[in-house]
């Protein structure tokens, strides 16, 4: 068994912990489905916001809506790289697998054009 990174990434509506919320849900379904991920494979996740997301951290909504209280997450900001895509949550979850387990990237809403 080794370990594989999922990327993923998602722009979201607004600064609010509703909207925070709501992205990371849809990101985490998406990425859960597209690579048949149980609760129990996942190694650990980091989650990246743009300077302008701060009102919530997105870890909370993973261990409130997917039960992932066991999960080591950690919650940081983006490079603040000139001209990049504003409004934008990534993940990056890491998951225990097999070696040709192939990883399925999820690209949401505005971040579709980060792939």
């Amino acid at each position: 068994m080794i370990t594989k990174g999922i990327r993923g990434a998602i722009t979201v509506a607004s600064n609010t912990s509703l909207d925070i919320k709501d992205a990371t849900v849809e990101l985490l379904d998406a990425i859960v489905k597209a690579n048949d991920i149980t609760k129990d494979s996942i190694s650990h996740v980091i989650f990246t916001l743009t300077d302008d997301l701060n009102a919530e951290f997105p870890a909370k909504f993973a261990r409130l809506d997917f039960g992932w209280d066991n999960v080591a997450m950690m919650c940081f900001h983006e490079l603040n790289v000139p001209n990049s895509l504003p409004m934008c949550l990534r993940v990056l979850v890491v998951v225990n697998c097999e070696e040709d387990f192939v990883p399925k990237f999820v690209y949401l809403k505005g971040a579709s054009n980060l792939r």
